[in-house]
């Protein structure tokens, strides 16, 4: 059998490359005589542009920026032909916040890789959204870029209490904004309401930063903070929206640049996979990305996760045959002590099941 592997990171264990090589490493050990293609994958956050450098080649531009607490922080930007890819988490991500201080968090590094890219003499900057510590609406990234108004742009979403007017720069160049998310700036569904929890704010700040974004929305535009992505990488997505960029799945920019659907064609299964399967999959993630491409050329797809969330029902839905989950499979003291040993161990176990060169 042919099997096209194109899994996404599995967050805080494993990289898309190390899950991707894990997976294969344990169906071999099962059925050595299958064909295995190997796809590492990303949707907008952490990994985008180490993904697409593997895919596309180009040359990385190393950076220092200004990370979301105002430290130096290293980051780089793929150039490839005239286009360049940023990776907004190299800037501002989670994992440089450590789940603290989303209030004062900024997105300012974020538009200085946009400004390298664009000194680099790139004409089109697409940049990756997921994975953010910051929840200020991408005045960071909007005041690198020369935006100015009656509040101050980078303090994070504090700065913004009370903001009544923006005047928005012009950036020479053709915005791509590739979002994970399709939610709106603010409201039940916005970015502080859904994803402000993870990034640490309490409960009952909630409120408060929803405030200080709808106040930067009506200074701005409140029509652009409605669209569908706006509201990613806590409203970063509403800042390159006010650029004039356009929005696209981030999933669909790297299935572009790997020629997935070609090589999901010449496959006779697709395997997928992620840290958690859940019915938010549906909303830009990988494995519901890679699943519609499988689907597109009527080849079956399989999730192998840390944990499943969702029934077959949704499987289903999301044109998933089978999802499997590692915690259930292998333990979760195992999962997380030997992740790429116990996610090998769950791929053996997957190939047994549908790899037709398995011994019974």
């Amino acid at each position: 059998m042919r099997i096209l592997v194109a899994p996404d990171k599995f967050a805080g264990t494993l990289t898309a490359v190390e899950a991707a090589d894990a997976i294969a490493a344990g169906w071999r050990r099962r059925a050595p005589d299958d064909e295995i293609d190997l796809a590492p994958m990303a949707d907008g956050g952490p990994g985008f542009v180490d993904v697409l450098h593997a895919a596309l080649g180009g040359d990385l531009l190393a950076v220092t920026v200004r990370g979301p607490h105002g430290e130096p922080t290293p980051a780089t930007v793929l150039v490839h032909e005239r286009t360049a890819y940023v990776e907004s988490a190299q800037a501002c991500g989670l994992h440089l916040t450590g789940g603290e201080g989303a209030e004062t968090a900024t997105t300012y590094g974020v538009g200085e890789l946009v400004r390298a890219a664009v000194d680099a003499g790139s004409s089109r900057v697409v940049v990756g959204l997921g994975g953010s510590g910051t929840n200020d609406g991408g005045a960071g990234l909007l005041a690198a870029l020369g935006a100015t108004a009656d509040r101050p742009l980078d303090q994070g979403a504090a700065g913004l209490a009370g903001v009544t007017r923006m005047e928005v720069p012009t950036v020479p160049v053709e915005l791509v904004a590739a979002t994970d998310v399709d939610n709106p700036l603010t409201g039940l569904f916005g970015a502080t309401k859904v994803f402000g929890p993870q990034k640490g704010v309490p409960d009952d700040r909630l409120p408060v930063l929803d405030g200080w974004l709808q106040d930067l929305a009506a200074a701005t535009d409140r029509k652009v903070a409605l669209a569908e992505g706006a509201g990613a990488a806590g409203g970063l997505g509403f800042g390159l929206l006010l650029l004039g960029a356009t929005r696209e799945p981030g999933i669909g920019v790297v299935a572009a640049a790997l020629r997935l659907a070609d090589r999901a064609r010449v496959a006779d299964l697709v395997v997928t996979g992620e840290g958690a399967f859940d019915y938010s999959s549906r909303g830009g993630k990988v494995p519901y990305g890679v699943a519609e491409v499988a689907g597109a050329v009527l080849r079956p797809c399989v999730v192998l996760a840390g944990q499943v969330h969702v029934g077959a029902r949704e499987m289903r839905a999301l044109g998933v045959e089978s999802a499997y989950s590692l915690v259930e499979v292998v333990g979760e003291e195992r999962a997380f002590a030997d992740p790429a040993g116990a996610l090998a161990a769950l791929a053996g176990r997957v190939a047994r099941t549908w790899s037709r060169e398995s011994p019974e």
